[in-house]
Parts: C-alpha cells; sequence; structure tokens
C-alpha cells in the first residue's frame, strides 16, 4: 500500500498534485531545487498563482501531511513533474528528466513505483530507466524485465491554468504502464484523488497522446490566427467573421490572439516533428503560423508608432501572461512582444500586468506599471485578455486589440 509519495518538482504541476494527495491524507514530500519555493510551501504559502490551491497547501503543512525539501528522501511512489522544454533547434531538452530520475535512484527500494509526469518525446519513460540504471544497477528495471524491482510509469497531466485543482480530480487520466502491472501499480496512486476514469494504455501511448491532444490544439489555434491575417490583409473584421461562420452548426473556429504561449501547446508539437519530421507537415506549419503570429504583432505595433502624430509616442502594453487571469509568463507570446519592442523602440514601453507584481524576465528598457498608469500612454495594445481589463476605457486612444471584442 503507498503511504508515502514523493513528487519531483513543485511548479505549475507538481505543487497541486502534491497538495492534492496530502489532502487524502498521504504523507507527501515534496522536492524542489528552488530554495525560496521550499521555504515558501513549508510556510504554508505557495509561490504561484493558482485558483484554490493556497488552501489546499495550507491545510496540507499546517495538517503535517505535505513538507517540502531540496533533496530527495526515501518514500514508496516517485512522481517526476519537472520541465521539459526544447534546444534553439527545437529538440527536446530531457536534461530536467535526466537530473531528477537520477537524483531519486538513490534512495529507491524495490517495490517502489515511479511516475513520470513531465510532457516528453516518445520514448522518455524507457530513457528514465536507462538514468535510473546508470546510478542504481543493483536494481531491476521494466526495460529489464516484467517483474521489475522498480515500478515505472507515464500518467500525463491534462489540466487547465486556472482551473488545476478542480480539474486533478475530475478530468480523467491516462495511465502508461512499461508493464501490466506497473499500469496497475499507478492506477492505485491515481485513484486516490482522480474521479474521473483511469485510461490504461502502454507508456508510449501515453506519451504520444498527451502531445497529440496539444498539437490538436495548436492546430486549430494556427487556423484562427491564419484567418487574421488574412482578414487584417482584406479589411475584413475578423472577430465579426469567425462570428458569423460560428453559427454553422459544425464550425466552432476558436479565437485569435497574439500567438500560442505556456509549457505545453508552445512546446509539444515540437516533439512530435523532432520524432517523426517528415510526416509532421501539417503540425510543423501550425506551429510555424503561431510562432509567427507575435512577430506580425510586432510588426503591427512599429508600423503604428511611425504613423502616430506624436514623436515617440509611448506605448502601454496590456497583459504579459500566456493567457488570461494567469501568472504564468512561461513561452509568453505577450512577453515576446514586450521584450522584442522594448528593445527596438526609442520611445517609453509600459507593461500592464496585474497578475504579477515584478519579473525578471522583461526588458529593463519596459516598465511594469498599473492599469491606471497604463491607460495615461498614447498608444494601447492589448495582448492578453485579462478580466480586470474588461471595463478599462480607452477612448480617446490609438488601441491595436489583438485578442477580440
Amino acid at each position: 500500500m503507498l503511504k508515502t509519495v514523493s513528487v519531483i518538482g513543485l511548479g505549475y504541476i507538481g505543487l497541486p498534485t502534491a497538495a492534492m494527495l496530502a489532502s487524502r491524507k498521504l504523507r507527501v514530500i515534496g522536492v524542489d531545487v528552488n530554495q525560496h519555493a521550499v521555504d515558501t510551501i513549508n510556510q504554508g504559502k505557495i509561490h504561484i498563482i493558482e485558483p484554490d490551491l493556497d488552501l489546499l497547501v495550507n491545510a496540507a503543512v499546517t495538517g503535517g501531511y505535505l513538507s517540502a525539501q531540496t533533496k530527495p528522501a526515501a518514500a514508496d511512489a516517485f512522481m517526476i513533474a519537472v520541465p521539459t522544454p526544447f534546444f534553439d533547434d527545437l529538440s527536446p531538452d530531457l536534461s530536467y528528466v535526466e537530473a531528477a530520475a537520477k537524483s531519486i535512484a538513490p534512495v529507491l527500494q524495490k517495490g517502489n513505483l515511479v511516475v513520470l509526469e513531465s510532457t516528453s518525446p516518445v520514448g522518455t519513460t524507457e530513457l528514465m530507466c536507462k538514468w535510473i540504471k546508470e546510478v542504481r544497477p543493483d536494481l531491476t528495471l521494466p526495460t529489464d524485465s516484467n517483474s521489475p524491482d522498480i515500478h515505472v510509469a507515464y500518467c500525463p497531466e491534462r489540466v487547465l491554468p486556472g482551473k488545476v485543482v478542480q480539474e486533478l480530480i475530475s478530468n480523467d487520466r491516462i495511465v502508461g504502464g512499461l508493464t501490466p502491472a506497473c499500469s496497475e501499480m499507478a492506477k492505485q496512486l491515481y485513484r486516490t484523488f482522480v474521479a474521473g476514469e483511469l485510461l490504461e494504455t502502454d507508456a508510449r501511448t501515453a506519451e504520444m497522446s498527451k502531445l497529440t491532444e496539444n498539437s490538436f490544439r495548436d492546430v486549430n489555434i494556427a487556423f484562427a490566427n491564419e484567418l487574421s491575417l488574412i482578414c487584417d490583409k482584406l479589411n475584413i473584421n475578423v472577430w465579426e467573421l469567425i462570428r458569423m461562420a460560428n453559427r454553422h452548426p459544425r464550425v466552432n473556429i476558436l479565437t485569435p490572439g497574439a500567438g500560442v504561449g505556456g509549457h505545453c501547446i508552445a512546446v509539444d508539437p515540437w516533439f512530435i516533428v523532432h520524432s517523426a519530421p517528415e510526416q509532421a507537415r501539417i503540425i510543423r506549419t501550425a506551429r510555424e503560423v503561431n510562432d509567427f503570429k507575435p512577430e506580425w504583432v510586432l510588426q503591427k505595433v512599429m508600423t503604428t508608432v511611425a504613423n502616430h502624430a506624436l514623436n515617440k509616442p509611448s506605448v502601454a502594453c496590456f497583459g504579459l501572461a500566456f493567457k488570461p487571469d494567469i501568472d504564468d509568463l512561461r513561452e509568453s507570446p505577450a512577453l515576446h512582444i514586450v521584450n522584442k519592442l522594448a528593445g527596438a523602440y526609442e520611445g517609453k514601453v509600459l507593461a500592464v500586468e496585474p497578475n504579477v507584481e515584478s519579473t525578471s524576465k522583461l526588458n529593463s528598457k519596459a516598465q511594469l506599471v498599473s492599469i491606471e498608469q497604463g491607460l495615461a500612454a498614447d498608444i494601447i495594445v492589448i495582448l492578453v485578455k485579462h478580466k480586470a481589463f474588461a471595463n478599462c476605457d480607452f477612448s480617446g486612444k490609438t488601441v491595436i486589440n489583438v485578442v477580440g471584442q
């Protein structure tokens, strides 16, 4: 029976998962290399913004079920939820997964379960066994035997930022074990808090499923973003066009935006392209369309600045996060646009992000300001549809709105 769980990586997925497990009265040891995150969690607080998570973490820490530290300790099960970015050449960077696997290897004991949750290219779960084996050659892994000492599975998260706590419980979960016994042990762990269905498959199919889900969304977003480029050229209101087209009973076009960001949709399709470059033609094109959209927005802003009546008018960019009403800046097209604008434009560039108090990711030439300060700028660029902007009065301003009405 699994009584103690160690969660490696206490970010946007790892911390909610750790707190959820702890809420079910399991002893949870959270591990993260970020000392600030560890200290904050041990105070019963959180270092990220996610609705209801603060209450969940506080109750778990106060009740003695959740603690955080910088190094792994012995446990019955280990869940790895670390970043999986890509290199400049768009190939996957698995160094965080490798480091996590090797960090838990010294404390692994026979009968333990290791679950990888990080979004990963096909074959990563098998690679993780190899990395563990390099540190612990005394252990038998599922890649060695159908009766291994250590059970290993891949179980990707499928949650929406802003609704993580709710969706960890309600969403169906894919469980991809390297053997049927690995899948069954992983299902035992997830049954402690998942109300949705546990869908069993092999590890490779589970890995590909996560990539497929996000690539599907990326392709659909690319269609909307490409429509916005076409409509701009043909002098058509893209928002009205989409409203009209969506009245068809079998058409549901998404809303265009400044691009695509976040730790999943902007990254995962490249993992498929890297694995099958000749076959992934639509997926590659969709990524290229969505990656181009921020550059198009930037050019739109620069053209507006050049044609403005004032010399070097001030520009306020509303929104830095990769989606509305969160503080997550990972792979954010809005942040990319602001940083590029600040680097290229000699006038004043202001950034308005009500969900972030400060960030080192912002170009030093751009100033993070309040909504009121942003409204005083000569040109307003709306990059993220935060609820905080809904009642803003932009009248009398030159407005570039790339997220809709």
